[in-house]
């Protein structure tokens, strides 16, 4: 018994030796290519969300400016927050996510949004269709993801609910009660 445990301390020793810094030292789930292109896929549309946002919201003038204007600014603190939840978690299943601006502006499925100044009418009509956009783009890849990975599916799901609850808010500052 003794022999056999010396063996695999040794044995031991030797794949630790082979561990550089370099080297992930984690084991566990790792993500297939098309899982990390699908959180990817979702990664570049929240982080261009915030960005227009943030371009709505410096340039949007109208009627109900300051409430549109804050309402902006919740929309933008949440995709921030919302593309690092999905880039921690890409990396946690050791892909690497990528939010530089050129891949940013090459990859989203987000139109471009207007220059200069925007009425508040406008705005609310353009981050809406954002909003839509990125929850089209997290339902296409989410059976994809929940087949493969029903952790990153449940994130998926969280950040769902919050931008559909926003886009339903936000389209809501344009509707006129239907009447029956």
């Amino acid at each position: 018994m003794a022999e056999k445990k010396s063996t695999t301390n040794t044995a031991e020793t030797k794949r630790g030796a082979k561990t550089t810094r370099r080297q992930n030292a984690e084991k566990g789930f790792t993500a297939s290519p098309t899982l990390a292109a699908n959180l990817q896929t979702v990664l570049v549309d929240l982080i261009e969300l915030s960005l227009q946002g943030k371009q709505a919201h410096w340039n949007v003038v109208g009627r109900n400016f300051r409430d549109t204007h804050r309402q902006l600014d919740e929309i933008i603190d949440a995709a921030r927050t919302f593309s690092d939840t999905v880039a921690e978690r890409m990396r946690a299943l050791h892909a690497v996510p990528d939010g530089r601006t050129d891949t940013i502006a090459e990859t989203t499925s987000l139109p471009a949004f207007p220059m200069g100044e925007v009425s508040t009418e406008d705005t609310i009509d353009l981050i809406t269709a954002r909003l839509e956009a990125v929850i089209g783009t997290m339902r296409d890849v989410h059976d994809a993801v929940d087949e493969e990975d029903p952790t990153s599916a449940d994130i998926l799901h969280a950040v769902l609910e919050s931008l559909e609850q926003f886009a339903w808010m936000v389209s809501a500052e344009n509707r006129t009660p239907a009447h029956s």
